[in-house]
Parts: C-alpha cells; structure tokens; sequence
C-alpha cells in the first residue's frame, strides 16, 4: 500500500509542480503582487493535500502589512504550509536552492537564500530583508539555522533579526507541530544525513501527517520607558514564546 500511495502523490504532485515552475516562469510576469500572492497561497494549499499533509491553523496571523514570521524548523514541508497562509519570502540556507524541486520552488515562491560562508552575507541579507519590508511583504526566518525533530528547540540566531528590529517591522512567532496519526512525531522531519529522495518517499507514502501552525502574539519589541530591544532579546523573546508552546 505504501507503494501504490506514493505512486499514486507522485503522479498528482509531479504536474502541480510542473505548473508552479511555469507559473513562476511565465505567469508571475504579468501579475501584480497581490495577485501573485495568491495564486501562491493557492498552490501551496493544494501541494500539501496532495502530499497528504493536513494543516490546522490557530492564532491572528499577520495578513496585511511587513512582518516578521519567526519559526521552528522541522522539514521542507515548513515553507509551503506557511506560504498556504500568506505568501512568505523565507531566509533558507543556500544550499536549498540545489534541492531538486523543492529548490526551484523554494526560489520561485520569493526565498531569499543566504551563503553563509560569505563575510558580508549577513549584510546583504538585511537589504533584501528591508526591501521586502518597504514593499509592505512577509518575512519568514528559521533562526535555528538547521532542521530539529521539532520537538526541542534549538539556539536561535540573532543577527537576522536586526532588519526588523531597525524597521520597527512586527515579529510574530510561529509554532510547528508535527503529528503523526494525531501522536506529536518526528516521523515527517528532514534532519541528519538523510536524503531529501528518502524524506519523500517517507512522507508521501504515509498517512496520517499533519501539522499544526500556531501564530502566537505579536512580540513587545520596547522596554517600558520605550527603549527597542536589542536584537538579542528580541531573539531570546521569540525562542521563549516558542517553545513555551511546542
């Protein structure tokens, strides 16, 4: 059974992504951004049924305005159940950007890739993240900096929370929670050495996987006498709000 199901996702999910990249290609060109945005949100919607994943989403998530989304990282499936929400350019490692597929879509959805062996990657990383701010848009920041099982929490990075912290831009922390037949699970997660062929034919030939999104409150970014927080405390304040619901 498991063969025959993943047969059967491959043989939805391979034309739906064929019309992404021509969508991303040939369709973007000639749509304003709202209208881009969700033709965005609507593939990522029908992506994840296909895939078998159920979303449930719970909080006042941030649909209109710049915003910082700030989440745990648990598998490539992260970035297509955010942008189901609100059409979201992440911060991802460069690397992805070789994924097969997932990489391509990953670039076409607007991800902003970071080298981070460059010294002035974390700079001109804040410009593109300012630009989209100016342009009123989504950010979304994976401040582990690698995947988890999703059930701990990892340090967080600060640097990138510079950019938002200098725009006085909003930082809503956004919490994943993976199931597996309604059990709390690593099952779905890309972690370690495995490949992204295995993590597929894992994922899209199972049942049972859905994940959670909960969009926790807008974080205090000022002390009390009105003072902003330092890019620190901000980070500090986003891993706490985080995993105090994970």
């Amino acid at each position: 059974m498991k063969l025959l199901r993943f047969i059967a996702r491959v043989a939805l999910v391979l034309p739906w992504i064929l019309f992404g990249l021509l969508c991303v290609s040939l369709v973007y060109r000639v749509l304003d951004g709202n209208r881009r945005a969700a033709l965005n949100r609507f593939w990522s919607r029908v992506l994840m049924r296909m895939c078998g994943v159920r979303m449930h989403i719970s909080g006042e998530p941030r649909l209109q305005g710049a915003v910082l989304w700030v989440a745990n990282h648990v598998s490539w499936i992260d970035i297509f159940v955010v942008n189901a929400v609100r059409a979201t350019s992440f911060v991802a490692k460069a690397e992805i950007r070789a994924w097969p597929v997932i990489g391509w879509l990953a670039a076409g959805a607007g991800t902003l890739f970071i080298e981070r062996t460059q010294r002035h990657a974390v700079h001109a990383m804040g410009e593109s993240i300012q630009a989209c701010f100016a342009r009123g848009e989504a950010v979304g920041l994976f401040p582990e900096g690698t995947t988890t099982e999703g059930l701990d929490l990892r340090p967080f990075h600060a640097s990138l929370f510079e950019p938002a912290r200098v725009a006085d831009v909003a930082v809503q922390p956004v919490v994943l929670r993976f199931k597996h037949h309604g059990e709390r699970s690593g099952f779905a997660a890309f972690v370690g050495e495995e490949t992204l062929v295995a993590n597929l034919w894992r994922v899209l030939g199972a049942t049972g996987i859905s994940v959670e999104v909960v969009f926790l409150p807008a974080l205090d970014t000022h002390h009390a006498d009105g003072k902003p927080f330092t890019r620190l405390e901000v980070s500090r304040a986003a891993r706490a709000a985080i995993l105090e619901r994970l």
